[in-house]
């Protein structure tokens, strides 16, 4: 069976998909259709949606690309030679947590305190096993904690000083908070920083201006599912905010029909219970699952708000997004192997 792939520029041109007025048109909304009859395997991921500007650092645009290549790479690899989608998206999503270009483990953002405070989450679609860390200050790949939160633990959230202790009693790497650091991080911060000194502190809205949450779905050659959200939060961002990537439901989700990873503005994602909507959208409504994406972020989340990857059991993939760009890539049994920013793919740097 051959999937047959679409790149719908404007959200108007489906069927079922009523804009909010004040929505602009979608960026880019790519699906991958599969029948029911067919399971094949097929991954998606992000590495964050927002403000992306075209004339932003060509240096820093390549280095992104490279790292979502090596990880789709490496997720396409694995589903290859048969390993099962929950492994899948935690290697992938370790693959990303690793490279500074993204807001997730080496990269992460920094607090308004000029420290690291790291969120995730991963879910077993075939299980609903479920397990997630937030406000973690010393765990290289805080991915991996969350899965022995889901296979060592009772609980399905664990936050702070309790995560901390609890990767104590396991093997998981460890590094001081200070091994998170980039330059350019630093430099957000200081921007950040000096627009709320200069507007004497005003409340903000949160924007996602290029966030750079990494996230991976998958579903293996036996219609296994599985989601993985990692992220170093909001520049700035104060009083222990968490945001929606360790939130079941919010940033991540998978079932048997359906796995969703979000990025964005996590507040709007949480409010809107976001990955779950829309897999509740296929499994109550019958919606596609372009269609179940597109309506939940072109109708419920605000213009700029973010994205979602998703993959259903049948190996349908959706990547929708109404913000300028986001970080992406998908790949699947049918040869499909693709990277993309803004509307049109764009080829891996030499």
């Amino acid at each position: 069976m051959r999937g047959v792939f679409t790149l719908l520029i404007a959200c108007t041109s489906l069927a079922g998909c009523a804009s909010r007025p004040d929505s602009p048109p979608m960026k880019d909304t790519t699906t991958v259709d599969a029948t029911e009859a067919c399971k094949q395997w097929a991954i998606a991921i992000h590495g964050g949606a927002g403000t992306i500007s075209r004339d932003g650092s060509p240096t820093r645009r390549d280095a992104a690309i490279q790292g979502l290549t090596a990880a789709l790479e490496l997720g396409r690899e694995m589903l290859q030679n048969g390993v099962p989608a929950i492994e899948v998206v935690e290697a992938v999503v370790v693959s990303l947590e690793d490279d500074p270009s993204f807001n997730a483990g080496k990269g992460a953002v920094f607090t308004e305190q000029g420290t690291h405070e790291l969120d995730a989450s991963i879910m077993n679609g075939a299980t609903r096993q479920t397990g997630a860390v937030a406000a973690v200050r010393t765990i290289r790949n805080p991915i991996v904690l969350a899965r022995l939160v889901m296979t060592d633990t009772p609980h399905v959230l664990i936050a702070a000083d309790g995560a901390e202790t609890f990767a104590d009693e396991t093997d998981v790497e460890r590094v001081p908070n200070e091994y998170f650091d980039t330059e350019h991080r630093r430099d957000a911060l200081e921007r950040v920083l000096a627009g709320r000194e200069a507007s004497d502190d005003s409340p903000e809205r949160p924007n996602p201006r290029g966030g750079s949450t990494v996230g991976c779905v998958a579903v293996d050659s036996q219609g296994r599912l599985a989601a993985a959200t990692s992220t170093g939060g909001m520049t700035a961002k104060r009083w222990g905010r968490i945001g929606d990537s360790p939130i079941v439901g919010a940033g991540n989700w998978a079932d048997e029909r359906v796995a969703v990873s979000g990025t964005g503005t996590g507040e709007e994602f949480i409010r809107w219970g976001v990955a779950r909507d829309v897999a509740a959208l296929v499994e109550y409504r019958g919606l596609s699952l372009a269609d179940a994406a597109i309506e939940v972020v072109d109708r419920k989340l605000r213009p700029g708000d973010g994205g979602v990857i998703c993959v259903d059991h049948t190996g349908s993939i959706a990547m929708v997004f109404n913000s300028t760009g986001m970080y992406r890539g998908a790949a699947n049994a049918d040869g499909l192997f693709k990277v993309a920013i803004w509307d049109e793919p764009v080829p891996a740097p030499e």
